[in-house]
């Protein structure tokens, strides 16, 4: 038994009053940072740089800001300035501080509890500044207000001096600037990664019509920076998702509207991809597990098409309705709401439950809908037609997931031919190698622990699903394949708790082919099963590029720069003998044992899923594995010197 599990019976241990412990002030968020921002790895270090733009965002929303400038500067600590009214500087009566040493010092303090500050806010518990200031080994805020400028500092959440006028400044400059350091004791990573706050501030200006956010990172000799702004708001969202796609038609819908205290915003298009991206945002706030919202949005599309189809006898009486996933075939679609008093439902607080906003969404787009496609019977055309051959796909691919069924049944649940299976039964034991090649699975089979390891191999670039329909992928052998020995189903099937391996592992060639494959099979798994990425069962396998020998010892580098290192160790001579593997068919059994198997020696990265950027990846996917080339050699240009990338087919 754990030891978190056992109970200490008879101890001597007491558990009294004076074992009940006091936190004041900000000790609770040092103590259990975690319960704040998330973790103290790199994504809760980020969220430091969220709080404090979401609050310069919530006076955009206000009406009062129109930029914000986030700088990452060569020490690694963060400002960011707003031109806004700039936090009050006031006596706070209740507290007898001014109201600004409030902010950063008191939990749960600020605008956004029903006081007027703020109509709708992004901030939902009022405590971003005050945590940021925690845990940071510094911070300053400095606010031009009324022809002053006041500055006060802080240290690990402690006042180094009150709040002070430090000069003068112009009467119509008005704004709030905040500095600070992470603290390098709080979190296991303080450097700042450019791409992560661009894909942050990118979405939130999408969000925020007209809002000007200018990011720039300083640290390296060249500086870069970029502004975003986005006039047309969520529409430009929708256009910059679909750059990767072929849309159907050339106009974006957008509709926009205030019901019953509910401000509402949808845009959407239609491409000839066969994936949703439905999006929805309350209050600039992401919900990945939907809500309210996206159930009125749904409901109103499904019966707003239906009801069209049927009035223009493109369905006629005895045909059947088309399903909401026949008619968002495709679609790419913002919905964002904005409203006084979010409630959110399920332990991460990522679906919205307020009934108001189910009534609001259904109300705008069903009214604006039917008056859209009455006016623009080409595109309703366009799209109902899709959804027709939508659902004839999604018929076909029913009746082949049956058979599946009725197969696995009399056959006693038949795994693939080509599985070679492990014989122990526990998942948390158990790993499948999908393996490229019929070659490379003969050696893996050989090396294997055949106790917990499976080996899958795979002929071939398996389907490239982001370009087909589900009737076409349950046709697929390798899929097909797959599915099975991971015993979860996919899509509306899908049930983790029947999944045969904790770890499913992808083992290509370390060359472009093998990225490739890797990146077809990460598009499947996102696709249809992305609890495996989310829950963290999905791995990809390292095998080295270089084998090296000298006076009967052996080396393995894992990458150039690794090779450069063993070199100098060694010495550079006659004596070397290197090898570069063209592919995992190299290697015999004992060496891919040795470098890529073993779980004593071997290197495994871990696919992760950040729900917040959900958006981005999406894009990503598609601009690697959609039909366009341009965008997909802007992303491999703007980012192969991340991958020190030289040759690539694309």
């Amino acid at each position: 038994m754990s030891e978190e599990n056992t109970t200490n019976v008879g101890s001597n241990i007491e558990y009294g009053a004076d074992q009940i412990q006091i936190l004041e002030g900000l000790e609770a968020v040092r103590k259990r940072p975690g319960m704040y921002i998330g973790s103290t790895s790199v994504r809760g270090l980020h969220h430091l740089v969220y709080e404090i733009v979401d609050n310069a965002v919530d006076e955009a929303l206000a009406g009062y800001c129109k930029h914000i400038d986030v700088t990452i500067n060569k020490d690694n600590s963060i400002t960011v300035i707003d031109d806004g009214r700039g936090i009050p500087v006031g006596i706070n009566h209740k507290s007898g501080l001014p109201a600004v040493e409030v902010v950063f010092t008191i939990l749960h303090a600020g605008g956004k509890f029903g006081g007027g500050g703020y109509k709708v806010s992004g901030g939902l518990h009022g405590v971003g500044a005050s945590v940021v200031n925690a845990l940071s080994s510094w911070l300053e805020v400095t606010i031009y207000k009324d022809g002053k400028v006041y500055r006060q500092r802080f240290e690990r959440g402690k006042t180094v001096y009150k709040l002070k006028i430090i000069g003068d400044c112009d009467k119509d400059k008005t704004g709030t600037m905040v500095e600070f350091l992470p603290d390098d004791t709080i979190f296991e990573e303080t450097v700042f990664d450019y791409d992560t706050l661009q894909t942050s501030i990118r979405e939130t200006a999408f969000l925020t019509k007209g809002l000007s956010i200018t990011l720039r990172d300083i640290r390296s000799e060249k500086p870069v920076e970029k502004n975003f702004c986005y006039e047309g708001g969520i529409k430009e969202f929708v256009k910059y998702l679909n750059h990767s796609k072929t849309s159907l038609y050339d106009e974006i819908m957008y509709f926009e509207g205030m019901v019953n205290d509910v401000m509402v915003e949808v845009a959407m298009q239609h491409n000839d991809s066969y994936t949703e991206n439905t999006y929805g945002f309350v209050n600039n706030i992401h919900t990945p597990e939907g809500g309210t919202h996206i159930v009125g949005f749904r409901n109103a599309l499904t019966k707003t098409f239906n009801d069209y189809a049927r009035k223009t006898k493109i369905l006629k009486d005895n045909d059947q309705n088309l399903s909401g996933e026949d008619i968002r075939e495709g679609l790419t679609a913002i919905i964002s709401v904005k409203l006084k008093d979010p409630q959110f439902e399920g332990q991460t607080k990522q679906k919205l439950g307020n009934s108001e906003a189910r009534g609001a969404v259904d109300s705008l787009l069903s009214k604006n809908l039917e008056l859209f496609l009455e006016q623009n019977p080409t595109i309703a055309k366009i799209i109902v037609e899709k959804s027709l051959m939508s659902q004839r796909a999604r018929d076909a691919a029913r009746k082949a997931r049956d058979l599946t069924r009725r197969k696995s049944a009399l056959d006693g649940m038949s795994l693939p031919g080509k599985l070679a299976d492990c014989t122990d039964r526990n998942p948390e034991n158990c790993e499948i190698y999908l393996v490229e090649g019929d070659s490379a699975g003969g050696s893996a089979k050989s090396a294997r622990s055949r106790d917990t390891q499976a080996i899958l191999p795979l002929r071939g670039k398996i389907l490239n699903v982001e370009k087909a329909r589900l009737d076409k992928i349950y046709a697929n052998e390798e899929i097909k394949a797959m599915i099975t020995a991971f015993g979860t189903g996919i899509q509306d099937d899908f049930d983790i708790t029947k999944l045969r391996y904790h770890k499913i592992i992808i083992m290509t060639d370390a060359d472009v082919d093998g990225a490739h494959i890797d990146t077809l099979m990460l598009t499947f798994m996102y696709r249809f099963m992305p609890e495996l990425i989310k829950q963290g069962y999905v791995y990809l396998a390292q095998p080295p590029l270089f084998k090296i020998e000298k006076n009967k010892k052996v080396w393995y580098a894992y990458d150039e720069k690794q090779l450069e290192d063993i070199l100098k160790e060694i010495g550079r001579d006659n004596n070397n003998k290197i090898q570069r593997y063209k592919g995992l068919g190299e290697m015999d059994a004992d060496q891919l044992w040795e470098t890529t198997m073993d779980p004593e020696h071997r290197v495994l990265k871990r696919v992760t899923f950040d729900e917040e950027t959900a958006a981005e990846i999406d894009h990503t996917f598609t601009t690697l594995m959609g039909d366009k080339v341009e965008p997909r050699r802007e992303f491999i240009e703007e980012n192969a010197y991340k991958l020190d990338i030289e040759d690539l087919d694309i």
